[in-house]
């Protein structure tokens, strides 16, 4: 069994020995090629994984992640601790039928000349949480994954003007008002363990949207820790409803991020490609 690593900031080939035995190899950084490989191991969290999904997919190996990272949404959704993926690699070596097939989300920018599209695993928004995004990854690595997201909020809220969202889904005008979010959602998780779209499927050829509308900063303050439970649903200023494909335009125009990460300003088309990577996970399939 032979497979590339790839290694995310703060990890090190120290973090390889769990996986290490007689009958594996390893060689390190993104391989040229699917040549000789068996799969792909990539340490680190949503961050790392999102900088090389481009690579992922077009290898077309399974890829197990290892779940290293301030933030690990994307682990959380396939079921992996570092002690699962260990779990999970050994009986991929053992011949286990542990490989399932997900989707990933796709950002498209409609600025011309800026139309290349770029993956995302888990969830891409507008708003508040990028705002509260672009703060926290100003902050050292050991706090964004203890409580960075909601350490950021308030000063993100502090300086927030909800912007008006023109957003069309699948083709359809759907509404063109102030929002304070809005997220499209591959997993259910973002933000370290928020369960924005708790009923967001990695399977289904859709992504899950949930488009928060104007409210008052107090009321929105107690809005953020129902996120963690998926019960902000039941807030009246909360939709949730599916699509294939977005528009997504802003008065002013605002940063899109995805897994955490800067991505693109609006307006942008936001859709799924389907089942575009192979994920190691712990059970069979």
């Amino acid at each position: 069994m032979r497979a590339a690593a790839i290694l995310g900031i703060g990890t090190s080939p120290d973090d390889l020995k769990p996986f290490q035995t007689a009958s594996s190899s390893f060689q390190l950084g993104v391989p040229v090629n699917a040549a000789g490989l068996d799969a792909i191991l990539i340490f680190g969290g949503d961050g790392t994984i999102h900088r090389h999904l481009a690579d992922l997919v077009r290898l077309k190996l399974p890829v197990l992640v290892v779940p290293r990272g301030s933030g690990n949404d994307l682990a959380r959704s396939l079921e992996l601790s570092t002690a699962q993926a260990a779990t999970a690699w050994k009986r991929f070596k053992d011949g286990a039928n542990n490989v399932r097939t997900v989707d990933l989300g796709v950002i498209t920018s409609r600025d011309p000349g800026k139309e290349r599209p770029r993956y995302f695993s888990c969830v891409a928004g507008v708003g508040l949480d990028s705002a509260t995004a672009r703060i926290a990854n100003q902050l050292p690595r050991w706090l964004r994954g203890n409580g960075g997201y909601a350490l950021s909020l308030p000063i993100a809220l502090a300086q927030f003007t909800p912007p008006q969202v023109e957003l069309q889904v699948d083709g359809h005008p759907h509404s063109s008002i102030p929002r304070v979010l809005a997220a499209f959602a591959n997993t259910p998780w973002y933000g370290g363990g928020m369960r924005i779209a708790p009923k967001a499927d990695m399977t289904d050829g859709l992504l899950d949207a949930c488009v928060i509308g104007a409210m008052s900063k107090a009321k929105l303050l107690r809005l953020f820790p129902s996120v963690y439970g998926g019960n902000h649903l039941k807030f009246g200023e909360v939709e949730y409803f599916q699509g294939a494909r977005f528009q997504i335009a802003t008065q002013p125009p605002v940063d899109v991020y995805a897994d955490g990460e800067f991505v693109c300003p609006t307006p942008v088309e936001i859709g799924v490609a389907r089942q575009a990577l192979r994920v190691i996970v712990p059970n069979a399939g």
